[in-house]
């Protein structure tokens, strides 16, 4: 079982891993925002990727989402856990707890989503975006570190473009619409993940109100950065005891995601793209 950690805001590396060593590598879609780092945790072998890079030098827009995720199933990746840093736009939802979202709704227009183009057409579903094995075993992750914080199973994650914070009337649009969280990256890593046929979910934790909240100041990042350092080894925790709760086989339909998704006669199809899509998709072409 090989599992993947991106890291965000305030999670930049996984101490406790063994037989630590960096896996320097280049993909068809670039450079990777830093070396992966891969090791043992448990009875799971890891492979580690900060997303903003080694101090944290990438804007959320400014990262090569195509490039770390390749890089993970590269090295053998099957599943994915995005750690992520949320606000709340939920009085329910408090600094501090944990959610586990469910659904997006992707405000990005900037970067890249997708592996197809460039010579292949091609979509996956994506009505469910997250795994429901890996949110299990999350869950139960959280269950078994003793997490003393409320932990929030299921909601939407509204991913906006950054690298501003919310106004406070899109702060209260979101809200209308029944959004949960907001974030700045983990629908992107989604929808790549899906198409690379690897199970994904997010840890989100909640450092904030957002913009919205009457009674609260507005998100500021050096708040941001307190809250994650009084969560950090929490999140570490709670994935640590999820990995032991992840089943050695996968039983969900993430492994075959993309099996129908290319529409691009297999004739038509240029010997350029067949390369630099060969680890995502060889089988199907």
């Amino acid at each position: 079982m090989v599992v993947g950690i991106l890291g965000g805001s305030g999670l930049y590396d996984l101490p406790d891993l063994s037989d630590r060593r960096e896996e320097p590598l280049t993909t068809p879609f670039g450079e990777p925002s830093a070396a992966p780092v891969s090791g043992t945790l448990g009875r799971a072998r890891v492979v580690f990727l900060p997303r903003h890079g080694r101090g944290h030098r990438l804007l959320p827009s400014e990262i090569d989402y195509r490039a770390n995720i390749h890089a993970l199933k590269q090295l053998g990746v099957e599943r994915v856990i995005s750690v992520s840093a949320v606000g709340s736009l939920r009085d329910d939802i408090h600094p501090g707890d944990v959610v586990l979202v469910d659904q997006f709704v992707d405000r990005t227009i900037r970067r890249t989503s997708t592996f197809f183009g460039d010579g292949v057409a091609g979509h996956v579903s994506f009505a469910d975006p997250v795994c429901p094995l890996m949110m299990d075993a999350l869950a139960a992750g959280a269950r078994a570190a003793g997490s003393t914080r409320p932990v929030h199973r299921g909601g939407t994650y509204v991913c906006m473009e950054g690298p501003q914070f919310s106004t406070r009337a899109e702060s209260q649009l979101h809200r209308s619409w029944g959004a949960h969280v907001i974030g700045m990256t983990a629908a992107t890593e989604a929808k790549l993940c899906r198409e690379a046929e690897m199970c994904f979910a997010v840890l989100a934790l909640a450092t904030d109100y957002d913009a919205w909240h009457p009674e609260e100041a507005a998100v500021t990042a050096g708040g941001v950065v307190e809250m994650l350092h009084a969560n950090i080894e929490r999140a570490r925790g709670i994935v640590g005891a999820a990995l032991q709760a992840l089943p050695d086989a996968r039983a969900c339909a993430c492994a075959s995601a993309a099996r129908h998704a290319i529409l691009t006669d297999r004739a038509a199809i240029p010997a350029d793209a067949r390369q630099r899509l060969h680890v995502l998709f060889g089988r199907y072409l």
